[in-house]
């Protein structure tokens, strides 16, 4: 049975300021101005709230160096044609890494069992970004061809 535990440090409720002058990070003169929310994906003639994508990794290399994930996240990111906003990881003892990019269009988390060669990663992307352009960069950076891939359409819109 899972049990969720709360965390005491953290607030009961994160506010979310979405007014228009708050779309983008202060300092960051590397985003993009946006214009709106609307940031959606078309498949078909329908819109969704962007594609979703959970990658099972088999057979990784330097799956528990933060640095290196940090540098494969980047360039997935890059790949997709997304725009990183920061990235956070976690080296866990005796091994393992945790961590997500914030993409300015969502993001990509990844979790690492390095003697197993595992990593469960999770791309998710709204507007033109493309998800499935990040794939090449998670073998090339963790040195495998043995990647699978399930997509899900999140958030079908009017």
């Amino acid at each position: 049975m899972n049990k969720v535990f709360p965390n005491p440090d953290m607030p009961k409720e994160t506010p979310v300021d979405t007014r228009e002058e708050n779309l983008n990070p202060p300092g960051r003169p590397d985003v993009e101005p946006r214009e709106t929310l609307e940031f959606y994906v078309e498949r078909e003639g329908r819109r969704y709230a962007g594609v979703h994508l959970l990658v099972d990794l088999y057979g990784g290399a330097n799956l528990n160096d933060t640095s290196h994930v940090e540098t494969v996240l980047r360039n997935a990111a890059v790949a997709a044609g997304a725009t990183v906003l920061s990235i956070d990881l976690h080296r866990f003892s005796p091994e393992g890494v945790s961590g997500v990019a914030i993409l300015a269009e969502s993001h990509i988390s990844i979790h690492t069992w390095p003697k197993a060669g595992y990593a469960a990663l999770d791309v998710f992307m709204c507007g033109d970004c493309n998800p499935h352009d990040s794939i090449v960069a998670f073998k090339q950076g963790f040195s495998t061809e043995d990647v699978r891939i399930t997509e899900m359409l999140r958030g079908p819109v009017p």
